[in-house]
């Protein structure tokens, strides 16, 4: 089987280790401080409240994202931290938790990146601290420094981050005009060991997981917005992300949050898989979405049906293995180098990931051709929905940015729903287009 480069962000393992950090203390000094107020320094408790009242009704937040599955393989959003806040463009991932910059701590190995390695605050979060708790892979925990959290999360496309977890200011800007420096915690990471078939040149990952660490988790708990996050992926390059309610209800689909893999993920199910209106055989597949994963994975039993469909249906058809193409897995060429999807998609049926929601009415999660197939650089088409086993998964199946695309989907938290629905993804929404 080739081996191809994709990006896989989701977390499988996450451990902690309780280090006193001896060679991060000359940057962050001695001075200590604890809590995670919102109201700096030099500004009025009465301004702040009436600010951040204003920003909490009924406001939501909107980031245009950037990238694309293909070729870039990633998408990044640009947030502004630190005091004086700086531009940083992070990796968005709803498969991990914890927001986190690489950082100057100073840093033992940290990668290229776009902009300077952050420079940490002194504002520790403590390791009894509930977002501490979070990050831990089991409640009986112990700490060399009390007054230091230190994480090691590993994700499972074999990347790490060691580092520890401290407070600083984000510049965020909501839909109804407000602006606020908001404080919460994030991840100072000094210390990364990457995959060269992963590795991008970003300043860090933004996590929006569904633990308390996640920056849509800590936004609720200051009362500023609901914790909800969607995004919208567009097939063009780009599209957006929101914490909030910045969505159209009127044409979505939902099916319940699963409580497998300890809660943490966006995970539903289980589902059955459909292919071209006809049900495969192939059921009881527990699903998770995850922006993480540049392309979808199945489990072995659910990848070998489709292969086994999909070469059924291209028999006979103008097109051939491309084994000269290492882009993915699978490749096939026509007679002449494809340029767009459209010019193959009429080849391939779509496939359907139907959710039986406790024996009510079904959700459709409907993948088309254009949301499982790419066309490579050679001008080859390639399957976009890789075997899962072979990159450490296992019975996982992820949905990935492919089968996400021109989409909005909404991970409501509240209601422990996951929704979906048909969404022009190439411009940003303005507070005046959000119908709820």
């Amino acid at each position: 089987m080739k081996i191809c480069k994709v990006r896989l962000r989701l977390i499988l393992v996450v451990t902690v280790m309780m280090l006193n950090l001896s060679c991060c203390s000359a940057w962050f000094g001695n001075k200590r401080k604890s809590g995670r107020n919102s109201i700096l320094p030099g500004e009025s408790m009465s301004s702040r409240t009436s600010l951040r009242n204003h920003a909490a009704a009924g406001s939501s937040i909107v980031f245009p994202i950037y990238g694309n599955v293909y070729p870039v393989g990633f998408y990044n959003v640009t947030l502004n931290i630190g005091q004086p806040p700086r531009p940083y463009f992070l990796d968005v991932d709803t498969g991990s938790e914890l927001t986190w910059l690489q950082c100057d701590a100073p840093c033992s190995q940290c990668s290229e990146t776009p902009h300077p390695l952050y420079k940490p605050s002194n504002d520790f979060v403590p390791c009894k601290d509930p977002l501490c708790a979070s990050l831990q892979p089991n409640d009986d925990y112990t700490c060399e420094d009390p007054n230091q959290c230190d994480y090691e999360i590993k994700y499972a496309d074999q990347f790490s981050t060691l580092g520890v977890l401290l407070n600083d200011v984000y510049l965020l800007n909501f839909t109804n005009g407000v602006q606020l420096k908001v404080r919460m915690a994030l991840g100072c990471g000094y210390d990364q060991i990457f995959s060269p078939s992963s590795y991008h040149p970003l300043d860090g990952i933004l996590g929006l997981g569904r633990g308390k660490a996640s920056l849509v988790s800590q936004l609720n708990s200051q009362g500023l917005v609901r914790n909800v996050i969607g995004h919208c992926l567009s097939s063009r390059g780009g599209g957006y992300i929101f914490f909030g309610n910045a969505y159209d209800s009127s044409q979505m689909s939902w099916t319940p949050i699963s409580s497998i893999h300890s809660g943490k993920h966006y995970s539903a199910g289980p589902a059955e898989l459909v292919f071209g209106g006809r049900k495969t055989g192939v059921g009881s597949l527990d699903i998770i979405f995850d922006t993480g994963s540049s392309y979808t994975y199945f489990n072995s039993p659910a990848y070998h049906a489709l292969i086994s469909l999909v070469n059924k249906e291209l028999h006979r058809k103008p097109l051939k293995v491309a084994p000269d193409d290492q882009t993915l897995p699978m490749c096939w060429h026509g007679k002449k180098p494809f340029r767009s999807i459209n010019e193959v998609k009429k080849y391939f049926k779509p496939l359907t990931l139907s959710f039986g929601n406790g024996g009510k009415v079904k959700s459709q999660f409907e993948i088309p051709p254009e949301a499982y197939l790419i066309i490579s650089n050679k001008g080859n088409v390639c399957l976009g929905i890789l075997n899962g086993p072979e990159v450490g998964l296992g019975e996982l199946n992820l949905i990935g940015d492919i089968s996400m695309l021109d989409k909005v989907m909404v991970f409501d938290n509240e209601k422990e729903l996951i929704g979906w629905g048909p969404a022009d993804c190439n411009g940003v929404p303005k507070s005046r287009d959000v119908s709820l």
